[in-house]
């Protein structure tokens, strides 16, 4: 008689990718995606706003991508992606009914905590504004839990920014809502220059407010520093990293910034811990 032999369990752990389908996309500008995931079968953790997932294009390779939808279980996995390498133009090519893999959440999350009863400054230089949108979701489904909310928000060009319908239905629903561009042709007619030039005319408290900033390091760097020119203390001040990520846990290094790993440290930072590292060449 054969003696049939059970096949051992899979064990998932944090590198094991599950499996979602493309439900929606939609094109944001020349290299940007929007991709919207539903689980195929088992969903990941509830990701919350500033964490980002490990997005695997299979025989390709997988990226980190900050999470830029509404946070909850109940949501879709949202992200917007840009055109950069072999993986995220993978990801870009796919089409509704493709499956992609995921892993995580990982990373922290903004400090919306703490920022409850004040002003709310969010400074987004290009792409950077994809993970801010969670935390600009969260503070409107809460809105009589925080002060003033501001959007100040920098592209290359008019062609290169981002949500440009859902920009000005946040203006309608009381978001104080600026955009400047670095080059622009005479179509444009808003504010043309880096973005720290929106912040000596933001209408924020700066006794009483937070700042979460997202972009290139340098766009970071002078960021902050208006910020603190306009009286807002470095320690208000939180920014997240885009350095490039492999394992998403904290094992590979190649997300190492001095003595942190940004997959598991970050990728949000308070601003007091992050100034010194990004002050030191080629770290």
């Amino acid at each position: 008689m054969a003696t049939t032999v059970a096949e051992p369990a899979l064990e998932r752990t944090a590198m094991t990718p599950l499996p979602y389908r493309v439900t929606r996309k939609r094109r944001e500008t020349s290299d940007v995606w929007t991709l919207e995931l539903e689980p195929v079968h088992e969903a990941i953790e509830p990701i919350g706003p500033g964490q980002f997932t490990m997005l695997y294009a299979f025989g390709v390779g997988e990226a980190p991508i900050s999470t830029s939808g509404k946070s909850g279980r109940n949501y879709p996995l949202v992200h917007t992606i840009r055109e950069a390498g072999a993986v995220t133009r993978a990801l870009c090519a796919k089409s509704p009914g493709d499956v992609v893999g995921v892993r995580g959440p990982f990373g922290n999350t903004w400090p919306l905590d703490e920022a409850r009863g004040k002003d709310v400054v969010v400074m987004a230089g290009g792409i950077g504004l994809p993970p801010l949108r969670p935390a600009i979701y969260d503070v409107l489904a809460h809105r009589d839990e925080f002060g003033r909310l501001l959007l100040l928000y920098g592209g290359r060009t008019p062609a290169d920014l981002l949500y440009p319908t859902e920009l000005a239905r946040w203006r309608e629903r009381g978001v104080a809502v600026d955009v400047i561009v670095d080059a622009a042709g005479p179509e444009w007619t808003g504010r043309v220059g880096v973005v720290t030039k929106l912040v000596p005319g933001a209408h924020f408290d700066p006794e009483n407010a937070v700042a979460f900033v997202v972009g290139p390091e340098i766009m970071m760097r002078f960021s902050a520093q208006a910020l603190v020119a306009r009286g807002l203390p470095a320690d208000c001040i939180w920014a997240s990293m885009e350095r490039t990520m492999r394992c998403g846990i904290g094992l590979c290094g190649h997300c190492q910034l001095g003595p942190t790993l940004v997959c598991r440290d970050g990728a949000v930072y308070p601003w007091p811990y992050l100034e010194p590292l990004l002050g030191v060449p080629e770290l």
